[in-house]
């Protein structure tokens, strides 16, 4: 499977976040070295994987989304 490697700026422009805050706050943070950005020939460059950011961009909200139990016994997030 092919992965689509993203500059920061070209992130910033994706998921409409400033480029600084992708490198200060959400680096190391939320995206990962090896998961969801490499340093290519170990340099400062970093690439970011795109498949990874999408695949993962939601999952720290849909894990505290409330949880509504409903009259059949489901329950529904949100």
């Amino acid at each position: 499977m092919s992965q689509t490697y993203l500059t920061t700026d070209q992130l910033a422009e994706r998921i409409h976040y400033d480029s600084r805050t992708i490198r200060t706050r959400l680096k190391d943070a939320v995206l990962l070295e090896g998961v969801h950005y490499i340093r290519p020939f170990g340099g400062r460059k970093l690439l970011f994987i795109w498949e990874a950011i999408q695949r993962d961009i939601g999952a720290a909200s849909a894990g505290r989304a409330p949880v509504v139990p409903m009259a059949n016994g489901a329950v529904a997030h949100g």
